[in-house]
């Protein structure tokens, strides 16, 4: 299975670092039976290509009932399997790195800036599936063992200038209170008496922007990923430290790589395909949770489950599985538990179950990322009093 799953991947690289197209990639890992197979690929048949629906029910599943719609299986992480995509996902990054070297040591030059523009397309491309790795790290979903998880995502959000630990409370507060006005993490709605009237950059910034964030937090309610004093990260302030330390120790490398390699060489090797990396975090990030349609509750009316429900399920083509299925995305939410590989079978199985709940939208990501931003400068900033918003 492991070896069947490794070709599939890599005939997919090869042709992506030798044509500098990536192919459509359908299959992830061969499933365990028959039966589990004809409902992977009946995933996207399932529901309508779009899938829009503003107004839930008032009785909903509870967790327990949609969970007992999912196979058990999906809930158990394997380490080996999460260490294969680790492996595949730091090959990919050596080689497009490699491959770069050689080109600059024996082409000509144009030959070079045709092809440099690619490779950071590309390897921004292969990062954000490595911080999509450390995600799950963050979430337990990458094995059992805690110690195991925390050293993993240490060294995988570090190599991409991202504490960790710090990361991985945030974005903890983000899953406990999705969909809530009042309390979730980034890209929530601003009421009037906290909006500051300040502009907002084309894109939020894109890579730039996510930088920004880790730095600064998401305004009106900032969290600096920096900060270990802040009240976000109470009693882990150790555990903070240490990321925050290895991101120190990190760019350190990166300071030394520009002394040996020259400046240029940092910025084209690393610092663009960093920012293309941030740039996806923040195409699908905003994308996760905005669309028309979806609503956000004020706290007296968010419960989790339908706070959950507000998020939206994307067809990322050929990235899909190159940034490991984070567009699936309703199930994540719901048990984030789940590991990355497992996520598109019980999706299946959650959308036969309840097709009423589905949110899908196969619309092409760039044009839908910024008609969405567009209704969000025009449309984010609600009355104190509102009770649900939704994007029209």
């Amino acid at each position: 299975m492991l070896c069947t799953d490794q070709r599939k991947w890599s005939a997919g690289l090869w042709f992506l670092l030798k044509s500098c197209l990536v192919t459509l990639l359908r299959d992830d890992w061969p499933k365990t039976d028959q039966s589990e197979n004809n409902i992977s690929s009946s995933l996207g048949p399932v529901v309508k290509k779009k899938q829009r629906i503003s107004t839930l029910p008032d009785e909903l599943p509870s967790l327990v009932e949609i969970r007992r719609s999912l196979p058990k299986h999906c809930f158990e992480p394997s380490v080996a399997r999460s260490l294969y995509y680790v492996v595949l996902n730091v090959f990919g990054v050596g080689l497009l790195y490699g491959g770069l070297i050689y080109l600059e040591r024996l082409m000509p030059s144009y030959i070079v800036y045709a092809i440099t523009p690619l490779y950071w397309f590309f390897q921004g491309t292969l990062l954000a599936g490595i911080f999509v790795l450390g995600h799950d790290c963050g979430h337990g979903s990458f094995s059992k063992y805690t110690l195991l998880n925390d050293i993993a995502g240490n060294i995988l959000h570090a190599f991409l200038m991202v504490p960790y630990y710090c990361w991985k409370l945030s974005h903890k507060n983000h899953h406990k209170n999705t969909g809530n006005i009042d309390k979730d993490e980034v890209f929530y709605p601003v009421r009037k008496k906290n909006d500051s009237g300040g502009r907002m950059l084309p894109g939020f910034g894109l890579g730039f922007g996510w930088y920004a964030y880790i730095i600064r937090g998401y305004s009106p309610r900032q969290v600096c990923h920096l900060n270990i004093f802040h009240k976000m990260y109470a009693n882990h302030s150790l555990d903070c430290a240490i990321s925050i330390a290895l991101v120190t120790v990190w760019g350190m490398a990166l300071a030394f790589y520009a002394q040996t390699m020259g400046l240029w060489a940092l910025v084209s090797h690393y610092v663009i395909p960093a920012l293309m990396f941030g740039t996806w975090v923040v195409i699908f990030t905003f994308l996760h949770h905005t669309e028309e349609d979806v609503p956000w509750y004020s706290d007296t009316k968010w419960d989790f489950v339908r706070g959950q429900l507000s998020s939206v399920d994307r067809d990322y083509g050929w990235a899909h599985y190159f940034i490991h299925t984070i567009g699936t995305h309703q199930i994540h939410h719901l048990f984030s538990k789940i590991p990355h590989y497992h996520l598109d079978e019980a999706t299946a199985h959650f959308r036969k179950a309840f097709p009423h709940l589905v949110r899908y939208d196969d619309s092409p990501i760039l044009p839908s990322f910024i008609r969405m931003f567009k209704k969000y400068l025009r449309q984010s900033v609600i009355s104190d009093e509102a009770d649900i918003h939704i994007y029209q």
